[in-house]
């Protein structure tokens, strides 16, 4: 009989119809790959050296102010540009062959400081300072979503080096696009299929399973519950879902903006926790498109997308068959969770 704690299975996603693979009992071999060498995460209150500090002058010559609380600021080297040839024939491409397709890439790209303190992340602000990064966000979104051609927002970090931070001062990013990405037009397009086919959400349905089974859970809260889902692809990676059906941050109510802020603090604090250093992640808010229209597919929810797999200095790479085939993982999600929750 397969034993999904012994055994190499497969899980299903629902959220992008993808698969990963499970090989649970490859956590036993050596391991003779990179080590990376421990990050340093020894940084003062105030560093006059950084572009994202108050008063500081950044790389684009722009002269911060004086801030004290969140700080947003449009990306001086901007990924996307809002004012980019949007509904243009690409030169060159207008009666191209349907394999070789360009289309404008319209967007906004905004960088947003959670904290004047350059040593302070998100597991080591107060209550009251993540609350107002949360308000933050809602507002961002908000603001974004409400530019005429602005379809999707996306707020996301990048946490430490390992994740291609190019700062250590605690920050994220927010980019307001023409386009749906990818990955969210994934997740919009299978929740759209099963809210079509039953008439409820698939997050409701799947957050009102795992808090029934009680295997994957990490922490909770009366608004909020992070947890391993069941087909987690990186070792240690987490879903934040609202326990409500709201589609968005600024469906949330000042006790539910709460209740983020605190699910935040309890899970990177965990993190953290794990192996006693700055853990690196790469976390984003999926949230229904800004098109003015209903979406009652739609459920708030955060990934937590971790890289470390065995301690602080050894990560698990995405190589070989995960990037020729599909998504490989060693540690059970339910270990996983486990190890996580053990430490609240």
């Amino acid at each position: 009989m397969l034993n999904l704690d012994d055994h190499p299975h497969r899980r299903y996603n629902p959220l992008i119809d993808e698969w990963v693979v499970v090989s649970p009992h490859r956590t036993k071999r050596p391991w003779l790959g990179q080590v990376d060498p421990a990050p340093s995460d020894t940084r003062p209150a105030y560093d006059p050296t950084c572009y994202l500090c108050p008063g500081n002058a950044r790389a684009g010559g722009v002269t911060n102010p004086v801030y004290t609380t969140t700080f947003v600021f449009n990306n001086d080297f901007a990924a996307l540009l809002a004012d980019e040839f949007s509904d243009e024939i690409v030169v060159g491409y207008a009666d191209a062959s349907p394999l070789l397709r360009a289309a404008p890439a319209r967007g906004i790209c905004r960088v947003v400081c959670y904290s004047p303190r350059h040593d302070l992340a998100l597991p080591q602000l107060s209550p009251v300072e993540l609350r107002a990064v949360v308000d933050t966000w809602t507002d961002q979104y908000e603001e974004l979503g409400a530019v005429p051609w602005v379809r999707h927002v996306l707020i996301f970090e990048n946490r430490g080096a390992m994740m291609g931070a190019s700062n250590p001062h605690p920050h994220g990013q927010i980019w307001g696009t023409e386009f749906l990405p990818v990955q969210f037009a994934r997740e919009h397009a299978s929740q759209q299929r099963y809210f079509t086919a039953h008439r409820r959400d698939l997050l409701g349905d799947y957050l009102a399973l795992e808090l029934e089974r009680d295997e994957r859970l990490v922490c909770q809260n009366a608004h909020f519950v992070a947890l391993v889902p069941f087909w987690a692809a990186w070792p240690f990676e987490t879903i934040v879902i609202a326990r409500d059906p709201v589609p968005s941050l600024t469906a949330l109510d000042p006790a539910g903006r709460d209740g983020l802020a605190d699910i935040l603090k309890q899970l990177t604090t965990c993190y953290d926790a794990l192996f006693a250093t700055a853990f690196p992640y790469s976390m984003g808010f999926h949230q229904a498109p800004t098109d003015g229209q209903p979406h009652p597919a739609w459920r708030l929810h955060a990934h937590f997308l971790p890289p470390l797999l065995r301690s602080a200095t050894i990560r698990k790479f995405m190589v070989g068959f995960e990037m020729l085939g599909e998504p490989q993982r060693d540690l059970t999600p339910e270990q996983a969770a486990a190890r996580l929750r053990a430490l609240l």
